[in-house]
């Protein structure tokens, strides 16, 4: 009986928590883009194609790998002049993981024109909630399905609302976080992200150096530190973590090796060549072939 239960609920994509995979209760997926290495980022999603999924389809999904994008990009070097001009880089590159028919395509060219027009964010803002909260534009609908604050926490309009903040913040790390908080929907989500996303690029000396203060290394959020024995973590242990996760990425999956502290990657065929050979995972997504870097 269970496995057949299992087979029908697969089957019809567990039609009956269909809310839940279209909000954004997601994964913090943004930690598989960290954990990429910089390239190529087709591993990063590969990494957390099964996970996301566990939670999310489609829209909410797409968002999540859009995520992911940006964050495996941020540690590349370019020669771009300012930090405004490479977010706005890495944020067209991961526009091209969105179906443009999706509405979170439609969302994000939707806020770029507005922005780009000159229009204040408070504005886009107000324009956005018209658009998809009230009128429902381009199928969006989950302010009409779910009641209980006119889908809030949908992973849709939030994701609308972190592109005004990326696109109106321009890379300054105070307004595109106060832009974040103030322009909702569940806005701790967008104002994480983006703290987290421009605190890697800046760097810590220059986050304390903004604020003038030294800033706590620890966190006690009690609703993930229910039933673990030890202590509160602190973030260098958890950055220490993270880089072991990353050489683990860069020696198995990009062919590499790390050497005196640094990530030595080793030419390899790419998957152009006749002699590149790739153990496929047992679920991964689509193939995404991105541009490649200007």
């Amino acid at each position: 009986f269970m496995w057949e239960s299992h087979i029908v609920i697969a089957a019809e994509h567990v039609k009956f928590l269909e809310p839940h995979l279209s909000v954004g209760q997601v994964p913090a997926s943004e930690i598989y883009g960290l954990a990429n290495g910089g390239l190529p980022w087709n591993i990063g999603l590969r990494m957390a194609y099964m996970p996301i999924r566990t939670v999310a389809r489609e829209n909410a999904a797409w968002i999540s790998e859009f995520y992911i994008i940006m964050h495996s990009l941020a540690s590349l070097e370019t020669d771009h002049k300012t930090i405004k001009d490479k977010l706005f880089w890495m944020s067209e590159k991961a526009r091209y993981v969105l179906p443009n028919s999706s509405y979170s395509a439609k969302m994000y060219d939707y806020v770029k024109s507005k922005y780009e027009s000159g229009l204040a964010w408070e504005i886009t803002r107000d324009s956005l909630n018209y658009k998809y909260q009230i009128n429902n534009e381009d199928g969006y609908n989950w302010s009409k399905l779910e009641t209980k604050c006119n889908g809030c926490f949908a992973a849709g309009i939030n994701f609308g609302a972190s592109i005004i903040s990326l696109f109106y913040g321009e890379g300054d790390f105070k307004e595109t976080i106060k832009i974040a908080s103030l322009c909702g929907w569940d806005s701790d989500n967008p104002a994480s992200t983006w703290a987290g996303l421009l605190g890697f690029i800046y760097g810590k000396k220059e986050i304390v150096k903004m604020f003038d203060e030294e800033l706590s290394t620890s966190y006690n959020i009690g609703r993930t530190r229910i039933g673990f024995e030890n202590e509160i973590d602190n973030f260098e242990s958890m950055a220490e973590k993270g880089l072991k996760i990353i050489d683990m990425v860069v020696t198995r999956k990009h062919y590499g090796e790390v050497k005196n502290d640094k990530w030595i990657f080793k030419k390899f065929p790419t998957r152009y060549t006749n002699e590149y050979v790739d153990e496929p995972p047992e679920v991964g997504p689509p193939e995404i072939d991105l541009p490649e870097a200007n």
